[in-house]
């Protein structure tokens, strides 16, 4: 097997609780604690929970957007996090961004044209004279045209306002690309449609994607490895053929039972979790997910599970497996 394309160790990523006259910091949420995990080159690794389970905030720590707690994110084999200013302006063209919303992303009064070919410019890669043609030629390979170029945000529809995001990712020829939540907008048709890009894209240029979403049948169609997160932890990591076939938490399960199944003579039992999520920001003890959890044994509840390999790539964090 080659090398990481991206290697999370021990990942913590804690926001201060600031309160008082002093503003002293009297607490942390506690949005990543602890998570690892790797993604192949040519990979996509789908990275699934629910709201408020800490995904975005892997994302953009790994980009270093958010300044890291403690842990490790290596990116080729080079710790992010140590670079100086001018090392991390040198990656960061290899490293982008898909956002769940591209419209709150584009400026309103910028040419999607020049929006999307300021990356360019700025980092030295084109002159200015040559930007259009090479914006001209993404655009067309995210099912755009060049006269798209020379319109403003606002005159696309939510699905092309997507491949515009897509086209500005692609721009600058990167080898990670994370997307977070970017279909979760759009309506189904469309989502197939994004979903097919991504794939084509990957395929004809070598792309490796961290893929963030909350809906496990649109990872299912795109993902070739799963991590499942539960309030800042990782909860289980499997293919998605094993994920799939064979899950093991019993939280992983009941985001399963909740994938709608295309055939309406097959039935699935429902699991439905009682209460909300807790709060990052007092987590409870032992196992987090145990306030939550069916089968949750007085074990749950005092210690926190080892993340064991159970499998061929199939790893999971519970005392019941």
């Amino acid at each position: 097997m080659s090398e990481p394309l991206v290697e999370v160790n021990h990942l913590k990523k804690y926001f201060p609780i600031n309160s008082g006259l002093l503003n002293r910091t009297v607490g942390h949420v506690k949005a990543v604690d602890d998570i690892s995990f790797s993604i192949q080159p040519g990979e996509t690794f789908g990275l699934v929970g629910e709201s408020g389970s800490g995904k975005s905030t892997v994302g953009r720590t790994i980009l270093r957007l958010h300044d890291k707690t403690a842990g490790e994110v290596k990116f080729k084999g080079i710790d992010v996090h140590e670079l100086s200013g001018k090392e991390l302006r040198q990656i960061r063209p290899q490293m982008q961004l898909i956002f769940q919303d591209p419209y709150s992303s584009l400026n309103p009064r910028v040419r999607v044209g020049d929006a999307i070919g300021e990356a360019l410019l700025d980092h030295g890669m084109l002159q200015k004279g040559e930007i259009r043609d090479r914006v001209e030629e993404v655009l067309a390979s995210c099912g755009l045209s060049s006269y798209h170029y020379d319109r403003f945000p606002h005159e696309f529809s939510g699905g092309q306002r997507q491949r515009i995001g897509i086209a500005r990712a692609l721009v600058l020829n990167p080898d990670l690309i994370i997307a977070d939540e970017p279909v979760s907008a759009l309506d189904v048709s469309i989502q197939a449609q994004i979903i097919n890009l991504f794939r084509h894209q990957q395929e004809t240029r070598g792309l490796t994607y961290l893929f963030i979403s909350h809906d496990l049948s649109v990872v299912e169609h795109l993902c070739s490895r799963i991590g499942v997160m539960y309030l800042g932890s990782m909860m289980e990591t499997a293919s998605r053929d094993e994920l799939f076939r064979n899950p093991l938490h019993p939280y992983t399960k009941a985001l399963l039972s909740a994938v709608p199944i295309p055939i309406p003579k097959l039935k699935r039992d429902r699991i439905v979790l009682k209460g909300d999520i807790p709060s990052p920001a007092n987590p409870p003890t032992g196992c987090k997910f145990h306030t939550r959890c069916p089968f949750a044994t007085a074990m749950c509840k005092e210690q926190v599970p080892e993340f064991r390999h159970v499998g061929h790539e199939h790893y999971v964090a519970c005392h019941l497996v």
